[in-house]
């Protein structure tokens, strides 16, 4: 049986955390990956030598371990293959670089497939966030994009196409703006997810913009802030022109945009389908005092910024709960945690590899300050089993997954696999995969 892992991606200063990140400047081109430290001492310069090995706290029978040793990238946002059967990877960079490499452990090269570092804005949380891969991709060769543009400040959805000349490169001019969202001024919480579902409509969560909930995008339905999306990209042929599905919630409902499947969220960095079941996870980053985890159904109003968890939330005081409020129709999370875990959760996936059957049906997600990984089992109606898995002390910036359902977790120093032993890189971002432990 194929052995399946997860993957986490860390970015140090990306646009999950709660508060806003640093500015980071890159470079305007896309430098391919590079080589790992030259000595052990090196290596173990963050502390590695002293550090517990993932997993050992959760004795879960899962570890953590390097999938790609011999690379290292820079501030990583999403890892993806394709179902075309070539065995690739795919991972992007903040900046607006996607590179794709051999699914090879000895791997030691990258090639750039696509680079977008000229369209895309990179300041606090502004970047590259979103990366799929369309369910006919090995026949039609399209992926989409989320990227917060450089000029006019705005989030775009697009599509581009695979080259005809080099199935390891996409053709940059081949770019087609599906959908475009004005952002307001503060440079947060953008969200920028993509995933298909098995009703081949395109999912997309976008973030609420920021500034505490004032805005009250996410109760606002005439505008696409704090929201997941559903749209048909099928048989697109000019800009724009993506089909609305006929069962989608606000259908021709005055007042509200008819791509909204499901809204009053804050900053969704995580959202996956279970292959298996068909739901949809999310998490949702906290303001002050939950991160959530959500179940999300047609229409459903996951209560940003009326409530923060399970308790009504005070935009003009936002470090103390209010006393009161209206939850009349608010879903509740399917889990909250407090900051005294962590301080901004990573979404994962849902685990259906075969090589580490202890985590089978597993909800896997992370948090990016505390680097613990956790497993929540859900039978559908509630959670039957949480446990936490590792204190990975990884700075998680996303999780990933290949198509044999391999988990990996992208951190700000390295790629790690649950199951082997921890290895810290030194300051660039790396990629792990879960395993089962020794």
């Amino acid at each position: 049986m194929v052995q399946k892992s997860v993957v986490l991606l860390l970015l140090p200063t990306i646009l999950i955390l709660a508060a806003c990140a640093p500015y980071h400047a890159f470079p305007s081109q896309c430098s391919g990956a590079s080589a790992p430290p030259n000595s052990a001492a090196e290596e173990s310069s963050l502390g590695a030598g002293n550090r517990t090995a993932p997993g050992a706290a959760g004795n879960n029978g899962v570890g953590i371990e390097l999938a790609f040793p011999n690379l290292r990238f820079l501030e990583l946002t999403n890892l993806a293959q394709p179902n075309d059967g070539s065995d690739r990877i795919f991972v992007t960079e903040h900046s607006g670089c996607i590179y794709v490499f051999p699914n090879d452990p000895q791997v030691t090269q990258t090639t750039t497939f696509l680079n977008l570092t000229e369209k895309v804005r990179v300041r606090d949380e502004d970047g590259f966030m979103g990366l799929a891969f369309d369910p006919a991709f090995r026949t039609n060769g399209y992926l989409y994009v989320f990227y917060v543009a450089d000029k006019h400040r705005r989030a775009v959805v697009s599509r581009f196409k695979v080259s005809k000349h080099d199935h390891n490169q996409a053709d940059p001019r081949s770019e087609r703006v599906i959908l475009e969202i004005p952002l307001p001024e503060f440079r947060n919480h953008n969200g920028g997810k993509l995933a298909f579902g098995s009703d081949g409509y395109l999912y997309i969560s976008v973030g609420e913009g920021g500034l505490r909930g004032k805005l009250g995008n996410s109760q606002n339905n005439a505008n696409l802030l704090g929201t997941i999306l559903r749209i048909d990209v099928r048989g697109m042929s000019h800009p724009g022109d993506y089909r609305i599905p006929p069962d989608n919630p606000f259908l021709g409902i005055e007042k509200a945009r008819d791509e909204i499947w499901a809204y009053g969220f804050r900053n969704v960095w995580g959202m996956d389908f279970d292959n298996e079941t068909g739901i949809l996870w999310v998490t949702d980053t906290g303001r002050a005092e939950s991160e959530e985890v959500n179940v999300v159904e047609r229409g459903s109003n996951y209560g940003w910024p009326i409530v923060e968890g399970t308790h009504c939330f005070e935009p003009d005081n936002p470090d103390s709960p209010a006393e009161r409020c209206d939850r009349t129709g608010l879903v509740p999370p399917l889990l909250k945690y407090g900051h005294n875990q962590g301080c901004a959760i990573i979404g994962g996936y849902v685990y259906r590899g075969g090589g580490i059957p202890s985590l089978e049906g597993a909800y896997v997600y992370g948090d990016y300050c505390s680097g613990k990984i956790w497993g929540l089992w859900y039978d559908g109606q509630s959670i039957v089993r949480h446990s936490l898995l590792a204190e990975s002390r990884l700075v998680i910036t996303t999780f990933g997954e290949d198509v044999a359902g391999n988990i990996y977790v992208l951190d700000a120093g390295g790629i790690f696999h649950l199951g082997g032993n921890l290895y810290l890189s030194t300051r660039k971002a790396s990629i792990y995969r879960l395993v089962a432990s020794q």
